[in-house]
């Protein structure tokens, strides 16, 4: 049998006053009529993650919806995590290539896997690439599955997306996180475009005391009466933690005694992990400014909470990105970010909120010194930032977009139902449609999140039109 995951309890009505409301009582209309359905998400690994997060978070509020909610893990050595992640990478497009030693390997722990699936479930969902294989495997049943890919796959290398496209062919539906990181050939007929988001009321997220979050930070020797600059991320190469180091030197050259942490999360399915961070202690052992820690040295989710509330800059200087969520968590406390122009990173920043996007090292090292010395600025990307992320990437938002499919699946509907309350580009759902930018294409009017996805529509409106997306309505329509 798998590993089940514990998870508490959460009613939907703690999120009253902090999500929309208007995405709350969507959400339960939806629940109403999926009571019962039996639900299991599957993934590789309970912490260290964004989609651990996320299910921990996620799993609680689908049972109190009244739908039988699971989360199981999928068990492996070393040698296999290390196969999966040499996939992770080739799916976002490094060069690196699968040994055909690697491919067994693959094959034979996921067939391990696969027959310790005892239980039956209506939909079953499969995150990313670690267990992708179990359903040609296990054999699909009666069931309903989703494979939701987090990573950016949108030019895979070519022989490691053949393997993995080999043990996708018998899903239902798919999720991605952008449109943009769809790859070629998906032999997926119903895709879905997801973009995740955060729990609000998390302890990582939620309200914390300046005077407490201070006390946290000044416990594991963080000086406050120095300016502060952080990057909250995994130690992962496409994350660049050596290319933040290198901003920061810059930067500090400019504003005395700044200092920066950075705060990596280690999980059980990426052993690449450990490189990265030898690498960052030997490129920062000279440097007594900067502070490196990791959830296995006693920094979890309340520290990392203290970390973006009290920095007067969080990093985010990613080369590839699945999405960035650690972009929304800052804004959320009215931080503001410098982050690489990378994954869903420019959909958090959309419209100028939020913060800076950045291509370089320079580039990030002068947006962070004009954030520094413009602390009145600095609060008002802070807020504009939090608004963005209080309509479009809570919690009960993605909940509603993933039940939509889920819906439709176990309903026997092939495409979306027509609706003008979903973006085309980004595929969210719209808190106030009826306000939201828009912009017309023959003879009907397309509705969007932000003048950025708008933007992107009309370069190219035939790409968004006739894919499964969202339905247009007349009404506005030019």
């Amino acid at each position: 049998m798998l590993q089940s995951v514990d998870t508490g309890e959460r009613s939907l009505e703690a999120y009253r006053g902090v999500a929309p409301d208007p995405i709350l009582d969507r959400l339960r209309d939806l629940a109403d009529g999926l009571r019962g359905l039996r639900v299991l998400h599957l993934n590789a690994t309970p912490y260290g993650g964004g989609v651990s997060e996320l299910l921990r978070s996620a799993i609680p509020i689908l049972s109190d919806l009244g739908l039988v909610a699971e989360w199981k893990v999928i068990s492996g050595d070393e040698s296999f995590f290390s196969v999966t992640k040499a996939i992770h990478n080739g799916l976002q497009g490094a060069e690196r290539s699968l040994s055909e030693a690697e491919r067994a390997t693959y094959a034979a722990t996921s067939e391990r896997n696969a027959a310790l699936l005892e239980e039956v479930y209506d939909v079953i969902v499969v995150h990313d690439p670690q267990p992708a294989a179990i359903p040609s495997l296990h054999g699909k049943g009666e069931s309903r599955w989703i494979w939701r890919c987090h990573i950016d796959t949108a030019s895979p290398n070519p022989e490691v997306w053949a393997f993995l496209r080999s043990y996708l062919e018998g899903y239902d539906g798919a999720i991605f996180t952008l449109r943009d990181f769809l790859p070629p050939d998906l032999p997926i007929a119903r895709v879905e475009i997801v973009p995740p988001a955060i729990d609000p009321l998390s302890p990582k997220n939620i309200d914390l005391g300046e005077q407490t979050a201070r006390q946290v930070l000044d416990w594991i020797g963080v000086d406050l009466d120095r300016p502060l600059v952080t990057q909250v991320s995994r130690f992962d190469p496409w994350k660049d933690p050596l290319g933040v180091i290198a901003a920061y030197r810059l930067a500090r050259e400019e504003v005395t005694g700044l200092q920066l942490a950075l705060a990596g999360s280690m999980a059980l399915d990426d052993p690449e992990g450990w490189d990265i961070y030898g690498e960052i202690q030997e490129a920062s052992a000279a440097d007594p400014l900067i502070h490196v820690f990791t959830n296995l040295t006693g920094v979890g989710n309340v520290e990392v909470n203290a970390f973006q509330r009290l920095s007067e800059v969080v990093v985010q200087k990613s080369i590839r990105e699945g999405f960035g969520l650690v972009v929304s968590e800052a804004l959320w406390k009215e931080t503001p970010v410098v982050a690489g122009r990378a994954g869903g990173i420019p959909l958090q920043l959309a419209d100028g909120v939020g913060g800076a996007l950045v291509d370089s090292v320079e580039e990030c090292a002068r947006a962070m010194v004009a954030l520094l010395r413009d602390p009145g600025r600095a609060a008002e990307l802070g807020r504009s930032g939090r608004e963005r992320v209080r309509e479009h990437f809570l919690l009960p938002r993605l909940l509603l977009d993933e039940l939509t499919l889920m819906s439709d699946l176990v309903a026997g509907v092939p495409r979306p139902a027509p609706s003008s309350e979903r973006d085309p580009v980004c595929g969210m759902t719209l808190v106030e449609p009826e306000s939201a930018p828009s912009a017309g294409f023959r003879g009907l009017a397309y509705r969007f999140c932000s003048d950025h996805c708008r933007a992107r529509f009309e370069l190219a409106p035939e790409r968004y039109v006739g894919r499964g997306g969202p339905a247009p309505s007349t009404e506005g329509a030019p």
